[in-house]
């Protein structure tokens, strides 16, 4: 019983194929600096960004170049993808979630036109932060991962 009030452990799997980076690797300061919370960041194999946890999509940008998904465990996490790449305005971008909707993990959330990215010079990596994280410790498995594998712990 006394049990129940410890912290509990949350599982974070990479939400696209490709190589999993400490955020300091982020060519923009206000992921590299931590400053929208801890995380990691993809350098992303494909276009197709999928659910990293069980939850609700609380927020879609009307450009679709980021969401907010809340985790079932509570834990709020923000997707970016790319950088500066709000300025795109939603061109190469196509979403397959509305906010409100439940998600399971691996289920396909936004598509990106990776080449569309490399045409107009944005730089394609995925940002997965939690911005409100608090009294946790993070891990972060480094390296090349395939969808659905653990990219972060959190305890």
């Amino acid at each position: 019983m006394f049990g129940l009030f410890k912290n509990k452990t949350s599982e974070i799997t990479t939400p696209v194929n490709g190589l999993v980076v400490d955020l300091q690797e982020v060519n923009d300061p206000v992921f590299s600096g931590k400053m929208m919370g801890e995380g990691f960041a993809v350098k992303p194999a494909d276009g197709k960004i999928h659910a990293p946890v069980k939850g609700t999509i609380k927020s879609i940008f009307p450009s679709f170049h980021a969401l907010t998904l809340e985790a079932a465990d509570g834990l709020d996490i923000l997707i970016h993808l790319g950088l500066d790449t709000v300025e795109l305005d939603g061109n190469g971008f196509s979403s397959f979630v509305q906010e409100g909707q439940k998600v399971d993990a691996g289920d396909l959330l936004i598509q990106v036109d990776l080449d569309f990215l490399a045409q107009n010079e944005k730089d394609d990596i995925v940002i997965v932060v939690f911005p409100e994280m608090q009294n946790k410790k993070i891990q972060i498995n480094l390296g090349e991962k395939q969808l659905g594998e653990v990219a972060a712990t959190l305890k």
